[in-house]
């Protein structure tokens, strides 16, 4: 049997086409890790008339982590997560996007910690405490607690922490390059 050299043009190419599409759609198939970040306090002030937090004494690393089924968790130091309030974090960034947060404070006397979730927006270094403006979604702001906790909404990996890390703003929103 003897074969032509366009047919074995013709078969190659399809074989060639075909792994570029099984390649591409594998690709769009494959989910993107979303990153949560979450901050730990001693307390919280909150000034109503001004809707702005105040996180006293926070952990200088901020937490995070995605959810299945890519699982990837650190932490970064808190000027690397306020870069991702920057241009340098790209366009989408936090604020460009302000993420919602919800918001755990343990206050004295009450069986349960208040639960509040918020949009957040101009995070500032105030020492060793962090502030934040926010607009309420839905609960009631304690005007201040102990114990607390901020866990703020995902994003997507692209920034400067994580696996493979290559600085603030490499690729998609957000921190770490997957």
């Amino acid at each position: 049997m003897k074969i032509n050299k366009s047919a074995l043009i013709t078969m190659a190419s399809l074989i060639i086409l075909a792994l570029i599409i099984w390649l591409g759609y594998k690709q769009l198939s494959t989910p993107t890790p979303q990153l949560m970040f979450v901050q730990v306090a001693e307390d919280l002030r909150v000034d109503p008339d001004l809707t702005s937090l105040r996180l006293v004494n926070v952990n200088q690393q901020t937490i995070y982590f995605s959810d299945r089924p890519v699982r990837i968790a650190g932490h970064i130091k808190m000027t690397d997560y306020l870069e991702e309030w920057t241009g340098k974090a790209g366009k989408d960034n936090f604020s460009a996007n302000p993420p919602n947060a919800t918001l755990s404070v343990y206050e004295s006397g009450e069986p349960d910690n208040t639960v509040v979730v918020l949009e957040i927006i101009n995070p500032v270094v105030d020492g060793a405490d962090l502030l934040y403006n926010y607009k309420l979604i839905d609960g009631t702001m304690p005007l201040s607690g102990g114990a607390t906790t901020l866990f703020i909404d995902r994003i997507g990996l692209g920034g400067g922490v994580g696996a493979g890390f290559h600085g603030v703003g490499v690729g998609r929103r957000g921190p770490g390059v997957y």
